[in-house]
């Protein structure tokens, strides 16, 4: 039998966070178009830009093309992935379809899962009337993640997450204009009290409203970033 040693076991523990960091940094630079719809990704500069060598930097596009966001592509390698507005039309009303039947499971869940997602909510508040939109950003998707959790259906959550990773940078350009941002916020006012009144139907249709209003808000934005509309 083989001894493994702790030593033994650091090394890919390390790798595996360093390629999950590069993994994340580089997805943020999609989502909040640092990286151009349609730009090729220069794997040394991104390296150097990071610090690291250009092996996390592969797996880490490998990963971010199985979510839909990166393509790679024959003799131009990684290409940030550019949506049609068919393309976001069809990923919305997917999220909708999801969310909405994990809106009725979830009025379901411990009081404990419905306070914690309303906890995220007073912090995504704050961060809503601080204009801090990133941070507002990260704990709007993890709010529509702990609902989606919530049902305690690992098949819902598993479809959910694969559309949602294609949907990030969509989502997030949303929310630029100050319009689009505040009637956001308030459709997820009404979606926590719909959780903390356990009204599945009532969540439903306002997590469902809230992913139909989504399209307009993001249809212009979408044809001005997405160099394939």
């Amino acid at each position: 039998m083989s001894d493994f040693s702790d030593t033994a076991l650091d090394t890919p523990i390390a790798r595996t966070s360093l390629h999950g960091e590069v993994t994340s940094r580089l997805r943020d630079m999609i989502v909040e178009a640092r990286l151009k719809p349609g730009e090729r990704i220069q794997e040394l500069d991104v390296a150097r830009a990071l610090g690291v060598s250009r092996t996390p930097i592969r797996e880490a596009l490998k990963v971010l093309a199985s979510e839909g966001l990166v393509e790679l592509l024959p003799l131009r390698g990684a290409v940030v992935k550019a949506f049609t507005p068919k393309d976001a039309q069809d990923m919305l009303a997917m999220i909708g379809l999801l969310e909405e039947h994990a809106a009725r499971a979830a009025c379901d869940a411990s009081d404990a899962e419905i306070e914690a997602i309303a906890a995220l909510h007073e912090r995504m508040r704050q961060h809503f009337e601080l204009r801090e939109r990133p941070a507002y950003f990260a704990l709007n998707q993890q709010i529509h993640n702990a609902i989606v959790e919530a049902a305690h259906n690992t098949t819902l959550s598993m479809l959910h997450a694969s559309v949602r990773a294609r949907m990030r940078r969509i989502r997030y350009i949303g929310n630029g204009a100050p319009d689009n941002w505040q009637a956001a916020m308030a459709e997820h006012e009404d979606m926590i009290a719909a959780l903390r009144a356990r009204d599945g139907d009532r969540l439903a249709r306002a997590m469902a409203l809230h992913i139909a209003n989504t399209w307009p808000r993001v249809s212009a934005t979408v044809q001005a970033h997405d160099g394939a509309v």
